[in-house]
């Protein structure tokens, strides 16, 4: 197992990417440090006692905002105010997923938007979940953040594009592989503010004294030929709060 080939070369910390390997990580050592800069779920997982108190040899950065789904939901009434059908692309093996789509599912509840999910455990699933939310006649589709999702992000804007639907995406990445807009956490700050918590350990602060961070700043991509491709105009309310629109 790699986990236990890293701990066997007994570095001073171990960054691992997402829970994943935080999981793996943690099963290979109770003492090495381990800096996660994509950290969902981790009471859940059992990686740390608290945010604000890890008390182990985990810490990192949550990629989940509470509160993210459901501005997803607003953005895609705002984007087709007709919408009544909206899609869940679930990856619910993934321990950020299912708080998402709860969520999603109160949130949509509460505005009289019908959500319904499909799941992809693997990307093998990926064709036959969009081609069921396709059947059920959505009218946009939200795909959620998680690990396999964001990695098969080629794959999934190919689907979604042949299939003419509207998709909206946690991660910047899915846009800038072709998706239509995304609305959330920058990834990519995540990993360079890990670094902090590297620093930190390095310079003989545990692990346990360092609370796990949640990203203080959302934004959102727009890729205006896809809007063209699918016909959407994108409405101006939304186009002035983009942080970055792709042309």
């Amino acid at each position: 197992m790699l986990a236990d080939e890293l701990v066997r070369l007994n570095p001073r910390v171990i960054v691992a990417p997402g829970s994943g390997p935080a999981v793996a990580a943690r099963k290979a050592t109770a003492t090495i440090p381990i800096v996660a800069p994509a950290l969902g779920d981790a009471v859940h997982l059992g990686l740390i006692e608290s945010e604000e108190r890890p008390g182990g040899n985990v810490t990192g950065i949550s990629p989940y905002v509470p509160g993210l789904p459901a501005k997803q939901l607003e953005f895609a009434r705002e984007i087709l105010p007709g919408a009544g059908n909206i899609g869940v692309l679930a990856n619910l093996v993934d321990p950020k997923a299912p708080p998402q789509l709860q969520e999603l599912r109160n949130a949509g509840q509460k505005m009289g938007i019908m959500v319904v999910a499909a799941e992809a455990d693997t990307p093998g699933d990926l064709d036959h979940a969009i081609q069921s939310l396709v059947s059920q006649r959505v009218d946009l589709i939200i795909v959620l953040q998680t690990s396999m999702l964001l990695s098969e992000r080629k794959k999934i804007a190919a689907l979604t594009a042949a299939a003419r639907v509207p998709t909206i995406y946690g991660y910047r990445q899915h846009v800038e592989s072709g998706g239509l807009i995304s609305y959330g956490v920058d990834l990519r700050a995540c990993f360079t503010r890990a670094a902090y918590f590297v620093d930190k350990i390095l310079h003989g602060v545990p692990p346990a004294n360092l609370p796990v961070e949640f990203p203080t700043k959302l934004e959102m991509v727009i890729n205006l030929p896809v809007a063209k491709a699918l016909g959407l105009t994108i409405p101006n309310s939304v186009l002035i709060r983009a942080d970055t629109l792709i042309e």
